[in-house]
């Protein structure tokens, strides 16, 4: 059966260890080699591109970049007639996209492995990257306080899943009406041995964590809504005196980009809490280690 990830729900307890551990192998085998790898961008990004081509190619692969506009979803061709061609010219085929459906949809018809590079509802590989970066700095997650200040969006989303999966109890600070639904709660807390806690206070979030998150307030394709966002979430900002609510050895996690003096100050961005370049270089192992996967590597 083909696999695909979508969503870091996808993945069982054992999977996402296994593709954590992956992601931090040095080497892994060439499961790509001879095979292309479409990766299609409705949505331009720094980071993603740059990690996933160079996994494709350290995995053996050749990336092959398209533009959202060059194969037009639902404009030029339905989603479907475009996954079933590419799927026939390549081993894996990747988008980040608007619209989570459109990767349903993909998912549904594709004979290759999909993965969501990003939607509106997950970001399943930046969650890996989050967990791989806190790792790597603090050990375990299990037991441990992992906040999210902000808004609850897909970046969120992603990483309270994997965090709770891995036993981490997961507390956000966000405004209503930007904050998870009871319902969202209640199906994340249910993932894993971890706990999900909610308050529209942003210090009490942060309070004891061991790992302080946040993103940018308007997220891409919301711009219209900036001044109205900023007003909302300035008290939410994360600040140094926000930063000393956590642990002393607590660190700061931003997916990037990030806009200081708005979601964080440059004193705590640019500071030595923050491990957001750590952060992002991760994004290159696990792309790799989730490609692998997919791949049938263990």
């Amino acid at each position: 059966m083909t696999r695909h990830l979508l969503d870091i729900t996808d993945l069982s307890l054992d999977e996402l260890r296994l593709v954590l551990s992956l992601s931090k192998r040095e080497q892994l085998p060439r499961v790509l080699d001879g095979l292309g790898a479409a990766l299609i961008f409705e949505k331009p990004s720094n980071r993603t591109r740059h990690s996933m081509e160079m996994a494709v190619v350290q995995l053996g692969g050749h990336p092959v970049y398209t533009r959202g506009e060059e194969v037009g979803f639902d404009v030029r061709e339905p989603v479907e007639d475009i996954t079933r061609v590419m799927a026939g010219y390549h081993g894996v085929l990747a988008a980040r996209v608007f619209e989570h459906s459109v990767v349903e949809r993909m998912a549904a018809v594709s004979t290759v492995p999909v993965v969501n590079m990003l939607s509106d509802v997950s970001h399943p590989l930046q969650a890996v990257a989050d967990v791989l970066a806190m790792e790597e700095v603090h050990g375990s997650l299990a037991g441990h306080r992992v906040a999210f200040v902000g808004d609850w969006n897909n970046v969120s989303r992603s990483l309270a899943e994997a965090c709770v999966m891995l036993g981490a109890e997961v507390s956000l600070g966000c405004p209503h009406p930007y904050d998870a639904t009871a319902d969202e709660l209640g199906r994340i807390g249910s993932l894993g041995a971890g706990s999900i806690v909610q308050t529209d206070d942003p210090y009490a979030a942060v309070e004891g964590a061991i790992a302080v998150h946040t993103d940018t307030w308007t997220s891409m394709g919301r711009e219209a809504e900036k001044a109205e966002r900023v007003n909302i979430f300035a008290a939410y900002s994360v600040t140094p005196a926000l930063m000393a609510h956590a642990r002393p050895d607590a660190g700061f996690y931003h997916c990037l980009p990030a806009y200081r003096g708005y979601e964080v100050a440059a004193e705590v961005i640019d500071g030595p809490q923050s491990h957001v370049i750590r952060q992002a270089h991760q994004r290159l192992h696990a792309a790799r280690g989730v490609l692998a996967w997919l791949m049938g590597v263990n």
